[in-house]
Order: C-alpha cells, then sequence, then structure tokens
C-alpha cells in the first residue's frame, strides 16, 4: 500500500466533507468573515490533498527522501494552517491564528521538496 497515497485520498474526502459542511450546516451558524475562513481552510485543505497525491507518485528512485519529506510537510501544513482556521472560525479564539503562519511555511517548504524531488525522478 502506498501510506501517502492513503493519506491523500482521506484529506480529500475531509476537505470535501469540510466544504459541504461550511455550504449547508454553517452558512446560518457563522458570520461571513467566519465562514470565509472555514472555507479558505477547506479550500487549502483539498489543495494540499492533492499536493499530498502528488507527492506520493514520486515516492520512487532518488527522489523517494524528499518526495516523503515533501508530503510530510503538506500534511503538517493541512494539520496547522487549515486546522488552525477550522478552530478559528468555529470558535472565535484568536490564538489559533498564531499558528497559521506555521502551516504556509509547511506548505511552502513542502512544495519546494517536490520540485526538488522532480528534479531526481528518472522518467
Amino acid at each position: 500500500m502506498n501510506l501517502w497515497l492513503f493519506i491523500a485520498a482521506l484529506n480529500g474526502a475531509l476537505a470535501v466533507a469540510a466544504g459541504a459542511f461550511a455550504t449547508h450546516g454553517l452558512q446560518a451558524r457563522l458570520d461571513p468573515h467566519a465562514l470565509q475562513l472555514f472555507e479558505t481552510a477547506a479550500r487549502y485543505h483539498m489543495y494540499h490533498a492533492l499536493a499530498l497525491g502528488l507527492a506520493s507518485f514520486a515516492v520512487r528512485d532518488l527522489a523517494a527522501t524528499s518526495a516523503t519529506v515533501a508530503a510530510g510537510f503538506f500534511l503538517a501544513g493541512i494539520l496547522l494552517f487549515c486546522g488552525s482556521l477550522y478552530l478559528l472560525a468555529l470558535t472565535g479564539v484568536k490564538f489559533y491564528a498564531m499558528v497559521t503562519p506555521f502551516g504556509g511555511v509547511c506548505f511552502l517548504i513542502g512544495w519546494g521538496f517536490l520540485a526538488f524531488a522532480a528534479t531526481r525522478l528518472k522518467m
């Protein structure tokens, strides 16, 4: 089993569920700003679930280590960036906003490692 592809698929499903929850379950409960935060989290969650999937296909040859590191940073970014925005939107606790930039940095590092992995793949 390709563990990273499995994790990517789970995160894709969670991102779809979060988006549906925002549209159907939160519109009447959250103010427009909080709803926008939640929707941003769901969108970035999906983008990076797909990025995890890309990284999972690069876990081979000389790119295996870089692709694995990229996948790890994408997952960390999902947890920190998306997770903090989900929590901020749902609770209004401003502390969570302090965590969000760390998740964004994880996303950037992940993309950098994925780019490096691409240079190491043998086609």
